[in-house]
């Protein structure tokens, strides 16, 4: 009884702490203004020329997972492994992360993988994954640095002005994410057992990278991971030519808001609702973007993306029901 309880406690969290998130950020906001933007503001040109890099990015990963696989002796097919990773992002997005563990599931399933050997893995790609985020935040924050000092040269802002133009409420809502916050890492931590062992996690992700040297191609799977993430921002960045507001801002802001957004999705709410929104929403106002358009963007390019998500999760389905099972 108490590990349901935990069970459907990890379930509801991310929920709720996305959906309050979201509350917070949109109460009062006038709904119906969106299907004018959507209608009559929004050049849909751009969005749909993104929508072919949000499509390769999850083809690389597909590719890539492939050749993480071959040097412990797994090969599932191409198809079968893309599929699978169309699949656990749509899945992931009822129930965060599962998809990780249900896109090894299909490996087993239609390919003979074996779970543990694709799971294995699948820590280590992304342990590869933060280090290219870690890499691209440090470089972003470098060349992006002066844009902050400009910033609050030019509006006279400080922290103290900032804090001033905080309400009640704003202040209790920030305090209960910070709280929600602090308590879904001191879970993810107790769940990992990193207490008192973080040499021990350092020297797993460190032990996982080195296993890339059994790639038997590891000019293709730096070109892999190089087109995960630049497929990643050119399906972000090509959005900011859907709107007036955004279109003018340029690749640094895009890559801020770009590296921001993708911090923000650590907190695990489907597809990172709540957080992305909040973050790339305040670094959007950061760059002179009204508070009304920010909310619209954030909105609009988040639900689209997801929509997308939930398309290719759904053709995957229908690819996989007519794939047949090879038993090893």
């Amino acid at each position: 009884m108490i590990r349901i309880a935990q069970n459907v406690f990890k379930v509801l969290l991310p929920l709720v702490l996305g959906g309050a998130i979201l509350y917070w950020m949109y109460r009062g906001f006038d709904f119906q203004s969106v299907r004018h933007v959507l209608l009559h503001e929004m050049d849909w040109t751009w969005m749909l020329l993104s929508f072919p890099f949000g499509i390769l990015a999850q083809l690389f990963r597909g590719w890539r997972w492939r050749q993480t696989l071959e040097p412990v002796g797994e090969t599932p097919r191409n198809g079968v492994a893309v599929n699978s990773i169309f699949l656990s992002y749509a899945v992931s997005l009822v129930i965060p992360r599962v998809g990780e563990f249900m896109r090894c599931g299909i490996l087993k399933r239609w390919d003979g993988v074996s779970f543990s050997k694709a799971l294995g893995t699948v820590v280590t790609e992304r342990a590869i994954d933060t280090l290219v985020v870690l890499l691209v935040t440090a470089s972003t924050l470098l060349f992006q640095m002066s844009v902050f000092g400009t910033f609050f040269e030019r509006t006279g802002t400080s922290l103290g002005s900032i804090f001033q133009q905080f309400s009640l409420a704003g202040y209790l809502v920030t305090a209960v994410c910070g709280v929600a916050v602090l308590l879904l890492l001191h879970l993810l931590l107790k769940r990992l057992y990193i207490y008192n062992k973080v040499k021990a996690t350092l020297s797993g992700i460190w032990e996982g990278v080195l296993s890339l040297r059994g790639v038997t191609n590891l000019p293709l799977f730096l070109l892999f991971t190089a087109g995960i993430w630049i497929s990643y921002f050119l399906h972000y960045y090509l959005t900011f030519f859907c709107f007036d507001f955004t279109a003018d801002l340029g690749v640094g802001c895009a890559l801020v808001t770009f590296v921001v957004g993708s911090i923000a999705v650590i907190v695990p709410t489907p597809n990172g609702a709540g957080p992305w929104h909040f973050a790339v929403k305040t670094m959007l106002i950061l760059y002179g973007v009204a508070d009304e358009q920010a909310l619209y963007f954030v909105l609009i390019v988040h639900t689209v993306q997801t929509l997308l998500v939930v398309f290719l999760g759904i053709w995957a389905w229908l690819r996989l029901s007519f794939t047949k099972t090879i038993i090893t």
